[in-house]
């Protein structure tokens, strides 16, 4: 699957507007150098492919404001967008000068975040998928300074995360880097819950956070590796408690 044959050009983009839209259109004058980019056939609605659309650009333009949060954008960075996306190995340049156009815009990344929060502000399951990749980004040099915690905490308001919630998706990503991450802080759970409360708990987490639910609410099937990352958590937090519990 062609990445920016989706990106640059597409009638979604042209419906986009906004400083995303503004992004998306530099991307389209400066992002491919030498050839034009196929159309590949998109049978979805198009205010479905705007969505995907913004999704994609606003973790660039967001991933890239976050990199700048502590310098310049690495390849570290750059390789962990693309665990994030299906990209093509011979796509690796222009995702470089979008990342690059990003970066130098003058638009502020609250600008960024504000439009893709009002784009899905019905499906917050979305919004914390993009969140993952934002940390996914910051963690791929092996550490997450204070200076991007305070970004990522700062994008979450946005999206309309309060800290026990930015707490959750931060104890879920990041838990592995400081520490065992704490499985009833990823479960959104009080540790003295009971067996049936936690298991229900953990059934409903299932089915909101499967890849087929969050793509139905509007995350692009590029980035299903969110969503997989998202169910690994989850499930690793289960297991956790039960071990810590005895429960079968």
């Amino acid at each position: 699957m062609n990445l920016w044959g989706k990106l640059i050009g597409g009638a979604a983009g042209l419906m986009l507007g906004g400083p995303l839209g503004a992004l998306l259109g530099a991307a389209a004058g400066h992002a491919v150098d030498a050839y034009v980019l196929p159309q590949e056939p998109d049978a979805r609605p198009p205010e479905e492919r705007m969505r995907s659309v913004a999704f994609t650009i606003a973790v660039i333009a967001l991933g890239a404001k976050l990199a700048k949060a502590d310098g310049a954008v690495t390849h570290d960075e750059l390789a962990a967008f693309k665990e994030v996306f299906q990209v093509d190995p011979d796509e690796e340049a222009n995702l470089q000068r979008v990342f690059d156009l990003a970066r130098r815009s003058t638009a502020g990344f609250d600008s960024y975040a504000r439009q893709i929060a009002a784009m899905f502000d019905d499906h917050p399951l979305v919004l914390e998928e993009l969140l993952g990749g934002l940390f996914h980004i910051a963690k791929a040099d092996g550490l997450v300074p204070q200076a991007e915690l305070d970004y990522l905490k700062q994008v979450a308001a946005i999206f309309g995360f309060d800290d026990a919630a930015f707490a959750r998706i931060r104890a879920s990503h990041l838990g592995a880097m400081v520490a065992a991450a704490d499985p009833w802080t990823v479960l959104d759970l009080p540790p003295d819950t009971d067996e049936a409360t936690a298991r229900g708990r953990y059934r409903h987490l299932v089915r909101e956070n499967h890849p087929d639910h969050l793509i139905a609410e509007g995350l692009p099937e590029e980035a299903i590796a969110l969503a997989n990352q998202k169910m690994a958590a989850i499930n690793a937090a289960w297991m956790s408690v039960r071990a810590e519990r005895g429960w079968r």
